[in-house]
């Protein structure tokens, strides 16, 4: 067989016909779906506010051909829009992105057991999350501590995590300041990350145009903050979330209120970022309203996906090996409204993007030389879907 080569190159693409003309124009042949690999668990965090109604959804996906069958249906809090699975798949960790709980000015953070024959979840405690309208959640490279956005207050906060799952109370630091732009009249927090060394963590704020910097004490419970930012964005730009690339030394920034990433450069030892290029995630000409919402880089460190919430698309980078800048290759649409969340595959072969407010969530299939992303046709209805964790299927 002949080997596919491809150009990098922009390209728009609004049905999946068109794509898959290009596909094959390009030599690549029919992209096909991640047939190696084993299936896949899908937890789907949703905006529905509830106490009593189903408000996660778990679904198996195909690798193959990237269709969804619902495996369950339960609670997991009121509005869990940000969810992390710890790294042996038997503790989920859940955001209430609310104002008030249990009659404090706060949202919460829900732990859960992870049931290793059906994936279901079972509460295990609850804390508030530090600040109001919690809309991002990770966890430390040791599992020691859950690490929590709060975009209301402009808090971030850390609550340490127990052997047995359980989440203790939230140890926080307020963000100050504000922005140039009408939705940066004060700090608006939306991501807390680790560094791939586990020596610090990264506060972005949308609201001050920053990213701030901790010294990540996750087994003492501790967030130091360092004197100066690690990152200071353009003015009006809105960082919203971070991203690291495999190999540690560079990373990406999504800037929600004017459309663009901006590659870093990262310096390791003292936990700040330069600035190597910044591009918009829109096509030339595209002149109607938008605001970026994730980004996502492959497992091999190739390609950068970003959604574009009003154009209602990916945006698909190429990223240079030895300087880590992109090019653009393609924009395609979402066949839904409002992408505010995507994931990718651990083997980088399928994208599955969640619209919020066309309630359904999508599968792509992606072609690992040229980054390309092709509709499987495969769709499933989720209310008000936010956020998508996908592992591979560990059911016994």
């Amino acid at each position: 067989m002949p080997m596919c080569s491809f150009t990098l190159r922009r390209v728009s693409i609004r049905s999946g016909g068109a794509l898959l003309a290009l596909a094959l124009a390009a030599g690549c042949g029919r992209p096909v779906g991640d047939r190696a690999g084993r299936d896949y668990l899908l937890y789907v965090g949703t905006n529905v506010t509830s106490e009593k109604e189903n408000t996660l959804f778990i679904y198996r996906v195909s690798a193959a051909t990237g269709a969804f069958s619902r495996v369950s249906a339960q609670w997991a809090g009121s509005k869990p829009t940000y969810l992390a699975m710890g790294a042996k798949r038997n503790f989920l960790y859940a955001v209430s992105e609310t104002q008030a709980f249990r009659g404090a000015a706060s949202g919460g953070v829900s732990s859960f057991a992870v049931d290793q024959h059906t994936g279901a979840l079972t509460l295990l405690n609850q804390q508030p999350s530090g600040g109001s309208y919690p809309c991002y959640i990770s966890l430390d490279r040791a599992g020691k501590a859950a690490l929590v956005a709060n975009y209301g207050s402009g808090t971030v906060s850390l609550l340490p995590v127990a052997a047995d799952g359980q989440l203790g109370p939230p140890v926080s630091d307020q963000h100050t300041g504000s922005g140039p732009h009408p939705n940066q009249a004060g700090p608006h927090a939306h991501c807390l990350l680790p560094d791939p060394a586990n020596a610090f963590a990264f506060g972005v704020n949308l609201g001050t145009d920053q990213v701030v910097g901790y010294r990540l004490g996750a087994a003492a419970g501790q967030l130091t903050r360092q004197p100066q930012p690690a990152f200071v964005a353009r003015p009006g730009a809105g960082p919203r979330h971070l991203v690291f690339h495999p190999d540690g030394r560079r990373a990406y920034l999504v800037n929600e209120l004017n459309s663009t990433v901006t590659a870093l450069l990262y310096d390791a030892a003292g936990g700040q970022f330069r600035e190597a290029q910044t591009v918009s995630t829109l096509p030339a000409g595209y002149a109607g309203p938008n605001s970026c919402a994730d980004v996502h880089v492959a497992p091999d460190g190739r390609f950068l996906y970003v959604s574009n919430r009003g154009r209602n698309s990916i945006a698909v980078f190429g990223i240079e090996d030895h300087t880590g800048r992109l090019s653009p290759v393609q924009d395609v649409d979402t066949q839904g409204q409002t992408p505010r969340n995507f994931t990718l595959a651990p083997s980088g072969r399928l994208l599955l993007v969640a619209n919020q407010n066309s309630n359904n969530v999508v599968s792509y299939r992606v072609d690992p030389q040229s980054g390309l992303l092709t509709p499987t046709g495969q769709s499933t209805t989720v209310p008000s879907p936010m956020f998508l964790g996908l592992v591979e299927d560990f059911r016994r």
